[in-house]
C-alpha cells in the first residue's frame, strides 16, 4: 500500500512538472510574477499603479521614503524600459536617455500631475539620496578591483583625459569659428561649459565668474550655459551607449569595465578570495552599507578642512583602504553585492528624479541650434576619440577609457550615472568621478583665471 502512495505521489509530482495537471492557482499564477517590468513583478507593478492613481485622487501624495520608492521605481523602469525596447536606440543607451529626458518633457508639457512633481522634487532636495547612490556605487566598484588595477588605473587615467582635453577644445573652438560663432563665444559658452563638470560644480561657478568678470547678469549667463551642458551630455549618453555596442562586436578593444589588460576582480569566486561564504550574510551587507556612508562622510570633512569635493574625498579614501587592504576580503565582497544591487535596482528610479526635478527641457530645446550641435558633437567625439587612442596606445582598454572620456562631457554625478549606464560600465564609476570632479574643477578654475588676467571687460 505504502508503495503504491509513493508512486502516486510520484506521478503527481511529475505531472505538476511537466505541467500536464497544473492549476492556475497557485502555481500559474506564480508564472506571472516572473514576468517583469525592470525588476517589478507585473501584480506588484499593477499594485503600484493602482495605489499611486488612489493616493493622488484622494490628496498630496506624501514625499516620505516609503511612498516615493515605489513611485520612483514605478515611473523609472516604465521610461527605462521604453528605451530598452526602442529599435537601434535601444541598444545604445536609449534606456538611460528616456529614465531622465521623458520625465524632464513630462513635466513641461504638464502630462505629470503636479501632486507628483511636487513630492520628487522635495525627495531630491531634502534627500540627498543621489549621494548615497554614488557612495555605495564607488566604494563597491573600487573595492571589486584588484590592487594593481587601482595603483595603475588611478595614474594612467590622467593622461587621456588631459590629451582628450586639448583636442577637444581645439576642434570645438575651430568648429564654432567656421560657423561664425566666434572663437571666443565658442571656447567660453560651448566647449567650456561640456567639459566644466556638470550644474552644481561647473555651470553654476561659471555663471557667478562670468558675472564678477565680464560684469553680465549671472540669471542670463547661466541661461547660456546649462543648455550646452545638457546636450553635451546627452551626446556623450549616446557615444557611449555606440561604444558598448562597438565592444559586444569587437571584443579585443574592451575590458567590458576593467582599464587594464591581465587585471579582473578580485571578488568573483570564493577561491580568490580565500573562501568567502556562498550565503549572502545580512548583516554583512548593512555593514558594507554603512562603510559606504562612513567614508562619503569622510569625504564631507575633506571638503570642510581642503575644499576637495566630498565624492573625491569619498573617493580618495576607498581607494585608500583598498591599496592598505584595510578590511576583510568578506567586506569588500559585500560592499561588491551593495554596488551591484544600487546597479541594477536604483539607476532607473534615480535617472527618472533626476529628470523631474533638475532637467528642464525647455533649456535642452534651446541648445538644438544647427551651429550648437555640430560644435557640441565635434567637441564630444573628438574628446572621447582621442580618450581611445591614447588609451590603446598605453595599453588600456581603448573602449573603456573612451567610456570614461565621455564623462567628461557628463552632467555631473547624474550625467556619470547614465552614461555609465548606456555604456554598461558601471564599475568604472571611480574614474568617472575623476574626470567630472578633478577635470572639471580644473577646467573652470584655468578658464576663470584666463578671463580675468587676458581679457578686459
Amino acid at each position: 500500500m505504502g508503495k503504491e502512495q509513493a508512486n502516486v505521489a510520484d506521478t503527481s509530482d511529475l505531472s505538476l512538472s511537466n505541467g500536464t495537471a497544473e492549476k492556475f492557482w497557485p502555481h500559474g499564477w506564480w508564472k506571472i510574477f516572473d514576468i517583469k517590468i525592470g525588476i517589478i513583478p507585473v501584480p506588484l507593478f499593477l499594485m503600484a499603479a493602482a495605489l499611486i492613481t488612489a493616493l493622488c485622487l484622494t490628496g498630496d501624495l506624501p514625499s516620505q521614503m516609503t511612498t516615493m520608492v515605489v513611485v520612483l521605481g514605478f515611473f523609472g523602469f516604465i521610461c527605462g524600459e521604453i528605451g530598452k525596447r526602442l529599435p537601434v536606440l535601444g541598444k545604445i543607451g536609449a534606456a538611460a536617455i528616456c529614465a531622465t529626458f521623458i520625465p524632464s518633457a513630462l513635466v513641461y508639457y504638464h502630462l505629470l500631475p503636479a501632486s507628483i512633481i511636487a513630492p520628487t522634487k522635495v525627495f531630491y532636495k531634502s534627500t540627498g539620496i543621489l549621494y548615497l547612490y554614488i557612495s555605495c556605487i564607488i566604494v563597491g566598484s573600487i573595492f571589486s578591483m584588484d590592487r594593481k588595477t587601482i595603483m595603475q588605473g588611478f595614474l594612467r587615467i590622467f593622461i587621456p583625459m588631459v590629451c582628450g582635453e586639448i583636442v577637444g577644445a581645439l576642434v570645438g573652438v575651430t568648429v564654432g569659428s567656421l560657423l561664425g560663432l566666434g572663437a571666443f563665444h565658442s571656447l567660453f559658452f560651448i566647449v567650456l561649459p561640456i567639459m566644466a563638470g556638470g550644474v552644481g560644480e561647473g555651470a553654476i561657478p561659471l555663471s557667478i565668474g562670468f558675472h564678477d568678470i565680464m560684469h553680465i547678469e549671472q540669471g542670463v549667463a547661466f541661461a547660456q550655459i546649462i543648455p550646452m551642458v545638457m546636450l553635451g551630455s546627452l551626446t556623450a549618453i549616446l557615444t557611449a551607449g555606440i561604444l558598448n555596442h562597438i565592444g559586444k562586436r569587437k571584443p579585443h578593444l574592451t575590458g567590458e569595465g576593467r582599464l587594464m589588460p591581465g587585471s579582473g576582480e578580485e571578488l568573483g569566486s570564493a577561491t580568490i578570495t580565500g573562501g568567502l561564504k556562498d550565503a549572502v550574510d545580512v548583516t554583512g551587507l548593512a555593514a558594507a552599507a554603512l562603510m559606504a556612508l562612513l567614508l562619503y562622510m569622510a569625504g564631507i570633512l575633506g571638503q570642510r578642512l581642503v575644499g576637495l569635493p566630498a565624492p573625491v574625498g569619498m573617493l580618495f579614501a576607498a581607494v585608500l583602504v583598498k591599496v592598505t587592504q584595510t578590511v576583510s576580503p568578506q567586506m569588500a565582497s559585500n560592499a561588491n553585492v551593495v554596488y551591484r544591487f544600487f546597479q541594477t535596482s536604483v539607476t532607473y528610479p534615480i535617472l527618472f528624479m533626476v529628470g523631474v526635478a533638475i532637467t528642464p527641457w525647455e533649456s535642452l530645446m534651446a541648445a538644438f541650434t544647427f551651429s550648437n550641435l555640430i560644435v557640441i558633437i565635434s567637441t564630444v567625439l573628438s574628446l572621447v576619440t582621442t580618450g581611445f587612442f591614447v588609451g590603446k596606445k598605453m595599453g588600456m582598454h581603448p573602449i573603456d577609457v573612451a567610456i570614461v572620456s565621455c564623462c567628461q562631457s557628463g552632467q555631473g554625478g547624474t550625467g556619470d550615472v547614465a552614461i555609465l549606464s548606456a555604456g554598461n560600465r558601471m564599475s568604472l564609476m571611480p574614474f568617472a568621478q575623476i574626470a567630472t570632479r578633478i577635470g572639471g574643477a580644473i577646467n573652470v578654475t584655468l578658464a576663470l583665471v584666463v578671463l580675468a588676467h587676458f581679457f578686459n571687460f
